[in-house]
């Protein structure tokens, strides 16, 4: 029994040791986070605690390649040119908070676009300033002000001319 916990936190740590390595190295692009089921804003943290409970080491390092450092520092300054607001039109009926951001929020951001995409989970697409997409994030939970407060942060505010 002891053999075998000294042989899980030996595992962890050359875990941790790879899976630090990889992320210094190899990220991957949104689309292929996505299509590994990695959505949303995941720290390289939480991949940290993944390890811990989970013993996949493949998950784990995929899970690196897509995170995001979590120097608070880092994060906060990231800024987006604009964003997309993707949702199923058939779904909206279970999301009244977002229903109620883009009826009454939405035309506070000019650069913020509404897709109707049939059966897509309610996400954020955050566009840079070429338009490209740089970051998808779930929104099926927020709550209207959490929203609300992402956009304030995150997108920048248009020059008025």
């Amino acid at each position: 029994m002891e053999m075998a916990r000294a042989w899980s936190k030996m595992m962890t740590v050359m875990i941790l040791m790879l899976t630090s390595t990889i992320s210094a190295k190899e990220q991957l692009s949104t689309k292929e986070c996505e299509d590994l089921g990695f959505t949303g804003l995941a720290l390289c943290s939480d991949c940290h605690s993944l390890s811990e409970y989970v013993k996949d080491q493949e998950l784990v390092s995929d899970c690196l390649k897509c995170c995001a450092d979590d120097s608070e520092d880092s994060m906060s300054k990231i800024t987006y040119s604009g964003a997309i607001l993707e949702v199923c039109m058939r779904k909206l009926v279970f999301y009244p908070e977002i229903v109620g951001f883009i009826e009454e929020e939405k035309q506070n951001f000019p650069t913020l676009k509404v897709e109707y995409v049939f059966n897509s989970p309610p996400k954020l697409i955050m566009l840079d300033g070429d338009d490209e997409r740089k970051e998808t994030i779930r929104i099926d939970n927020w709550k209207r002000e959490h929203l609300l407060q992402y956009m304030r942060e995150k997108v920048k505010p248009t020059s008025s001319s």
